[in-house]
């Protein structure tokens, strides 16, 4: 009796497993009722891989710079955009942050929220 019940809770744990990849495509698509069939969603874990990839070359490329300071600087990514924060001592310390960020492959645009404050 225990092996059919083993047994059965196998095949409902295939079944399942089956059927999630349907099931979490029909709430994608619930979820995003404007767009159009074949168009890339409008976020995805593709997507979220990406950004997640392009923050951490950033923050390695600001990390490795002379000039500016990785740990008083913010870096996040949304579809390609990076958003730097934080502050920095000096105006070239911005600039030259955001100068690295856009070396980065895959960065489409960078929003620099810096703020200058000088060391007292």
């Amino acid at each position: 009796m225990s092996k059919l019940i083993a047994q059965t809770l196998i095949a409902a744990g295939v079944a399942f497993s089956a059927l999630a990849p349907a099931y979490a495509a029909e709430q994608l698509a619930q979820q995003q009722p404007d767009q159009q069939p074949g168009q890339q969603p409008k976020s995805s874990v593709g997507q979220y891989v990406d950004d997640s990839t392009i923050t951490a070359k950033v923050k390695a490329k600001h990390a490795e710079d002379k000039v500016v300071s990785a740990l008083r600087v913010s870096v996040e990514t949304k579809q390609g955009v990076v958003v730097l924060s934080g502050e920095a001592k000096t105006d070239g310390e911005k600039q030259r942050a955001e100068m690295l960020a856009m070396q980065v492959e895959g960065v489409k645009s960078v929003s620099n929220k810096i703020e200058v404050k000088p060391k007292s």
